[in-house]
């Protein structure tokens, strides 16, 4: 039996068949759009400039005292090994999980792919207060690879499970049929399909961990990121904050280059909608009742017991007349109103390098459209640190503004507007944009009458992600919000950092129930589509 892999296409093999696109290739892109794409581009890396050139202007003989002491070689350590614990604790789980509910006989397995998803309805950092407040012990590298397990392993389950329910049943049976074992097969077949999407959640967890800062800074473990934000703090030295923040954007760059070499270049496609069967479910049999209560632990332990703690400080909260609802209000309609705003100013910057990279395919337009992501694999923190950095020096007017918080908004979560504007446009004929202009509609008026009415679903899907993203996000808001303004995420955590459980709960809840909508949407958009 061929490996798997001789069966695939590769990006780079023509197909010897395939009609030839004409037009796209040939025609010149409009110079209002490259000029868009590339202030956005240049918007992107800028942050990544100012990190290395604030590095290098530490001079070798500062640089070399502050890398080369034992406190960094410490938080080198301290980062590694917990990557090199979570990622593949959350491998297993994902992977489990997603195996379990989409390729076996599970009962409710709709209810507990939904379940299963919940830990993206509770930041991480919540989680984390929710758990040292009944069990102060959690702490250290135990609590923050703990913490952090039950928090991401979602980010392996989603892709595993959506590429789960959309491989094709015909290739196991064709192994089968060609003499494979059971095993033998879903090793030949399935895991060469899945590797894709196990690398790619392997890295969301890898980049996440690296800039994660709450739960870390309250388990008591000590990273860059943790370090970044209280040397910026505490000392305000920009030149030794520059050099963790480079010393961390080189290992982001080496999680980047590492998952681009397991994924390696063979493109797992097939041609065709298939044949459309739905896969044949393993039974568990006696395996039943042990898997299920495995799954309620793991629920239980991700979702219900922080969820229930949350309810159980809110409540005494409520009972003790806690809750201020002026500043809870205020710091509400502050986590709205950025989130619109950088829900709306991403979703605008994404559309020039999509439209280039849809309609006007290049391999600058591919570098453009990569730019994008290289900072926003970046920590908040460090986006933070170099905005502050450039706004002292080249625009103070915006220093601790609304502008320059959404900026970095913008910057961190540029990506998910730009896969949401591609999957959109992806979607819109071509023909049809051609067949405008052809009757003589201009660039602009085909735009508005003939594709934003085809992609609108697309675009909010994009602006929603964003705005989720942008109300629980918190290193950078603290570096950036404006002067005297408090988000819920910010209130939140001045309140837990003085262990003040009740007054946390109310900003904890307001996170939660703010984030619940994008699982949903995530379950939508992902997990429904065959």
């Amino acid at each position: 039996m061929p490996a798997f892999s001789e069966t695939v296409v590769r990006y780079d093999e023509p197909l010897a068949d395939a009609p030839a696109v004409t037009g796209r290739r040939s025609a010149r892109a409009p110079l209002v759009v490259v000029i868009g794409a590339v202030l956005v581009a240049a918007l992107v890396v800028a942050p990544l400039f100012v990190v290395f050139g604030q590095a290098l202007s530490a001079g070798s003989a500062e640089a070399s005292r502050l890398l080369f002491r034992p406190r960094t070689a410490e938080l080198l350590r301290n980062t590694l090994l917990l990557v090199a614990l979570t990622v593949p604790l959350t491998v297993f789980l994902g992977c489990g999980a997603a195996w379990l509910v989409e390729r076996t006989t599970l009962p409710g397995a709709g209810v507990w792919r939904a379940l299963l998803l919940m830990p993206l309805a509770i930041p991480a950092f919540v989680s984390s207060y929710a758990w040292t407040s009944v069990l102060p012990s959690v702490q250290g590298l135990g609590g923050a690879v703990f913490i952090t397990t039950l928090a991401y392993y979602p980010f392996v389950f989603l892709p595993v499970a959506a590429l789960l329910r959309a491989l094709d049943q015909d290739h196991l049976d064709s192994a089968r049929s060609l003499g494979s074992s059971g095993w033998d097969a879903v090793r030949r077949v399935v895991l060469p399909q899945l590797r894709p999407a196990v690398a790619g959640g392997s890295l969301l967890v890898a980049l996440h961990l690296l800039a994660e800062f709450g739960v870390l800074q309250m388990m008591r473990y000590p990273t860059f990121t943790t370090s970044i934000l209280q040397q910026f703090a505490v000392g305000f030295s920009n030149a030794a904050g520059s050099l963790l923040a480079a010393v961390l954007a080189l290992l982001c760059l080496g999680f980047l280059t590492v998952e681009v070499l397991f994924r390696g270049k063979t493109r797992i496609a097939r041609l065709g909608p298939g044949t459309g069967r739905r896969p044949v479910a393993h039974r568990l049999g006696a395996w039943t009742v042990p898997t299920v209560a495995g799954l309620a632990v793991l629920v239980g332990l991700a979702v219900a017991v922080p969820g229930a703690i949350v309810v159980r400080w809110l409540a005494r909260a409520v009972s003790t007349s806690a809750i201020d609802a002026g500043p809870l209000l205020a710091a509400t309609g502050s986590s709205v109103g950025l989130a619109v705003l950088a829900g709306l100013v991403t979703t605008v910057a994404a559309l020039p390098g999509a439209w280039l990279l849809h309609r006007y395919p290049s391999r600058a337009a591919i570098g453009l459209e990569r730019v994008t992501y290289v900072s926003s694999a970046l920590p908040g923190v460090v986006i933070g640190l170099a905005l502050v950095t450039l706004a002292v020096q080249w625009a103070r007017p915006v220093y601790q503004t609304a502008a320059l918080a959404v900026a970095a908004y913008a910057i961190l979560f540029l990506p998910r507007a730009m896969v949401s504007w591609r999957s959109g446009l992806a979607a819109a004929p071509t023909e049809l944009i051609e067949a405008s202009r052809s009757l003589g509609v201009s660039g602009f008026g085909t735009f508005v009458r003939v594709v934003l009415p085809l992609v609108l679903p697309s675009a909010l899907t994009g602006f929603v992600l964003t705005f989720l993203a942008t109300v629980t996000e918190l290193t950078a808001t603290l570096l950036l919000a404006p002067t005297g303004t408090e988000t819920l995420a910010t209130a939140f955590w001045s309140a837990s950092d003085e262990l003040d459980y009740v007054a946390s709960a109310p900003y904890a809840a307001g996170m939660i129930a703010l984030s619940v909508p994008l699982t949903v949407l995530l379950r939508r958009q992902i997990l429904d589509q065959r």
